[in-house]
């Protein structure tokens, strides 16, 4: 079965290659009639009412159907596309699912990939009550360096910031640390401030200072374009190949096409074994197809085997999800008995009057016929995975004591690893709560609705998954065992908290 969907996701993959047409004269500041946005609007509303299997999950229907009330009023005029999509940003949040979410056109898409705009200059660390500098783009300035507690910008606390930005953030059920991880993450706070409350050519940043005393300081916009910082230092790196370079006139070779391939996955699964506290740190940051997986598995334990390693430090703090048949292979090596993947799993529908909007749709409605039946509660359910049981492996079976790193970007697949093996003796989950759901969530197939009249696209996932109906339905993600929280000292210092948290649980339980 997990063969089949994978097939049909190669055709959809093709397909979407096969027909991507350049996007000529686009202009980002086009503005869209009313008229125009409320018919994008209305397929929007009647696809996710007629599709979306956990719609009313955990926001009530009346509920629900005063936030699409709302979205639609709050149409009254003219809207650029980023307009628009944050009207659709706000009500698509209020689902509370993670993988329900609001994308830009692929034209937009394009040309934010060559226009180098201007940047908030500071990449953030959310949490609580608290915003650290993590990272400052302009490179120059010596005052707000990482570490620095940042109080406000422009006025605006933490708690405000938050307040207003969580309202347009997706995440799965009630999960608040998905929503700072996500802040936390890249570019994204400095995307969501310019769409709610606009750049200006510089702004206005309360702080606290190494004395601890509040200070202010007016910090300008980071522009790309101007940034002459780099080719001022004489000898710069290379983009992406770690070697360093004179000036411009001495360019290396950059690398191969498989030298690039082999940077890749070693960034995205190792394995590093340390002989002398008998310990192995496997690094996953995904459980998506065309890294290796199987064979990296096979690999790992089995040098786990050979070398009699004791101790396993897992880490999926950036692992986002991907195929759940991955995800269940990994578990099958650590989990000390037979479980399910899911209780149900099942989409309300096979076919509406809207699936014309649904990219790809008569793959998803072939695959959804073949693999789902009907039942008497009215839903087409994927009865193999509500059925099947799954045993641990034998031979390459890892008994010594494990230790899973999670955090807000541990995500979808993820959270069904984690999920399995909460609870079992050998097992300790270190870190923060996961950002998806420990419950369940809705997702499996996600095709892409693209709006008619905009072409701003959303993820419609059709599957919704209860992993264990034993579980308490309170929105919360896999919770941690031993929590290992960010502190401003740790960010400051560049410290990875959980790991050594993690070192200090080994050196305690050997010494037991």
């Amino acid at each position: 079965m997990n063969r089949l969907y994978s097939f049909f996701c190669l055709l959809s993959t093709l397909f979407l290659f096969a027909c991507g047409a350049s996007e000529k004269g686009f202009r980002p500041d086009r503005k869209y009639a009313p008229e125009v946005l409320r018919k994008d609007y209305t397929v929007f509303r009647n696809l996710l009412e007629a599709w979306h299997p956990s719609l009313y999950w955990y926001t009530p229907r009346d509920s629900m159907s005063a936030y699409f009330d709302e979205g639609y009023a709050a149409i009254r005029d003219s809207m650029t596309e980023p307009q628009f999509r944050t009207v659709l940003s706000f009500v698509i949040a209020k689902v509370d699912c993670g993988h329900t979410s609001v994308r830009a056109s692929k034209a937009y898409v394009h040309y934010l990939d060559t226009a180098r705009l201007p940047l908030f200059p500071l990449v953030l660390k959310f949490w609580s009550d608290t915003m650290v500098v993590a990272a400052n783009l302009n490179r120059r300035d010596m005052t707000l360096r990482r570490g620095t507690q940042v109080l406000s910008i422009n006025g605006r606390t933490t708690q405000q910031l938050t307040d207003t930005l969580f309202n347009y953030i997706v995440t799965d059920g009630l999960n608040q640390t998905g929503k700072y991880q996500y802040l936390s993450t890249g570019l994204h706070f400095s995307s969501w401030y310019k769409d709610l409350f606009g750049y200006s050519d510089s702004f206005e940043i309360a702080y606290r200072d190494t004395a601890g005393l509040v200070k202010n300081i007016r910090i300008p916009l980071y522009d790309p374009r101007a940034d002459t910082f780099r080719r001022s230092l004489g000898r710069v790196l290379l983009p992406g190949t770690g070697q360093r370079e004179k000036g411009p006139a001495q360019r290396t070779r950059p690398p191969s096409k498989r030298a690039r391939k082999k940077r890749e996955l070693l960034l995205t699964r190792n394995l590093q074994v340390d002989s002398a506290s008998q310990t192995a740190y496997i690094t996953l940051n995904t459980f998506e197809h065309g890294y290796h997986l199987r064979g990296f598995f096979r690999h790992a334990f089995k040098e786990l085997k050979t070398r009699k390693v004791k101790n396993l430090v897992l880490d999926v703090r950036s692992n986002g999800g991907g195929d759940a048949s991955l995800s269940t292979l990994l578990t099958r090596y650590l989990i000390d008995k037979r479980f399910k993947v899911a209780d149900s799993l099942y989409t309300v529908r096979r076919h509406s009057p809207y699936d014309r909007y649904i990219n790809n749709g008569f793959l998803y409605e072939l695959l959804t016929l073949v693999a789902s039946r009907k039942h008497n509660d009215g839903k087409y359910h994927f009865g193999y995975f509500e059925r099947h049981h799954y045993s641990p492996f034998k031979n390459l079976h890892f008994d010594g004591q494990v230790y899973i790193l999670t955090g807000g970007n541990s995500f979808s697949a993820t959270c069904l690893f984690a999920g399995a093996l909460k609870g079992q003796s050998n097992v300790t989950l270190v870190g923060e709560e996961t950002g998806g759901g420990y419950y369940g969530n809705t997702a499996w197939m996600i095709p892409d609705v693209t709006l008619p009249n905009t072409k701003v696209r959303f993820r419609l996932p059709r599957f919704r998954l209860v992993v264990d109906r034993t579980r308490e339905k309170n929105g919360r993600g896999v919770l941690p065992d031993v929590p290992a929280l960010p502190t401003i000292e740790a960010i400051g210092k560049g410290q990875d908290f959980k790991t050594a948290r993690v070192k200090e649980l080994i050196t305690a339980h050997r010494l037991q």
